[in-house]
C-alpha cells in the first residue's frame, strides 16, 4: 500500500492555507449583504438599506448567521491582516445589524446619552465583545490610523461603509483607497472661505492615531489628497474647525 508522508513543515503550511481560507471565505456572506443593500450615491456618500434589510427575514438571519460564524472562531490562527480584516467586518456588520433592528432612527446616537458602543456587543472567539471594545482594544492597538477610514458608524460624517468587505488579501491598498475617498471628499477635509482647513472631528478624536500634532494630521491628509486639494491644503495649513453629522447614513428607498 503506497503511503503519503507529509512533512511537519508541508502540513502547517496546508493548515495555515486552509485556515485562510476559511477566514476570508467567511465574508462572503456579509458581501451579498452589501452588495445588495448598500447604495453608491452620485455624492459620493454610500448609504444603506436598512429598512429593505428589515423588510426581509432571510438576509436578517444572514446577518445574525455571519455573525456567529465568529463566536467560535480561534483568532490565534490568522494572521493580523486576518485579523483586522475580520473584526473590520464584524463591526461594520454589528452596527448595522443594530441600527436594524432599531429602524427606523434618525441616528445611531436615538435614544443614548452618548451613544450604544458599549452595549452593542457580539460573541467572538468565544468573548463577548462590543462594538467599544472592538474599536478601541482591539483594531487601534494595531496601530494602523487607516482603520478609521473602513469602519462605519452608520452616520452621514463616517467614511463610507463599502459596498464589499474588507479582506485580507489587498488589505494595503483596501486601506489606502479608502482613506483617499475620505480625505478627498468635503466630509474629510475643505478649505474654509475665511481661510485654513475645516476637517472631520474624526481627526480630533482620534488624533493620537495620526500623530501627536494638528501638523500630523495636515501631513497625513496631504499623503492622500488629489494634487488640487494638495495644493489648496499647502496654502492653508491649519486646522481652524472640525465638523462631523451624525444623521443616519439610510437610503430608505434604495436610490441615489
Amino acid at each position: 500500500m503506497l503511503k503519503t508522508v507529509i512533512s511537519g513543515a508541508a502540513l502547517m503550511a496546508v493548515t495555515a492555507t486552509t485556515a485562510f481560507a476559511d477566514a476570508e471565505g467567511r465574508h462572503d456572506a456579509w458581501g451579498e449583504l452589501l452588495d445588495r443593500y448598500v447604495v453608491e450615491n452620485s455624492d459620493g456618500v454610500n448609504r444603506f438599506n436598512y429598512g429593505g434589510l428589515k423588510a426581509s427575514e432571510d438576509d436578517r438571519a444572514q446577518l445574525d448567521a455571519y455573525l456567529a460564524s465568529f463566536a467560535d472562531l480561534d483568532f490565534d490562527t490568522l494572521s493580523q491582516d486576518e485579523q483586522f480584516a475580520a473584526y473590520s467586518n464584524i463591526y461594520n456588520a454589528l452596527t448595522v445589524k443594530h441600527i436594524t433592528e432599531r429602524y427606523p432612527v434618525r441616528s445611531i446616537r436615538s435614544g443614548y446619552l452618548i451613544g450604544p458602543w458599549k452595549r452593542v456587543k457580539t460573541e467572538i472567539d468565544g468573548e463577548q465583545q462590543s462594538l467599544d471594545a472592538i474599536e478601541h482594544k482591539i483594531l487601534r492597538p494595531m496601530g494602523d490610523a487607516r482603520v478609521h477610514y473602513v469602519i462605519n458608524c452608520a452616520a452621514w460624517g463616517c467614511p463610507n461603509l463599502r459596498a464589499e468587505p474588507i479582506l485580507a488579501e489587498g488589505l494595503d491598498e483596501t486601506l489606502d483607497e479608502a482613506a483617499r475617498d475620505y480625505v478627498n471628499h468635503p466630509r474629510g477635509v475643505s478649505i474654509r472661505s475665511n481661510g485654513g482647513l475645516q476637517v472631520s472631528t474624526i481627526y480630533k478624536w482620534f488624533q493620537e492615531d495620526f500623530g501627536d500634532s494638528k501638523q500630523d494630521v495636515v501631513e497625513h491628509l496631504l499623503e492622500y489628497a488629489e494634487p488640487e486639494l494638495a495644493e489648496q491644503i499647502k496654502s492653508n495649513a491649519r486646522i481652524r474647525n472640525y465638523a462631523y453629522d451624525w444623521a443616519l447614513n439610510d437610503a430608505p428607498d434604495g436610490t441615489s
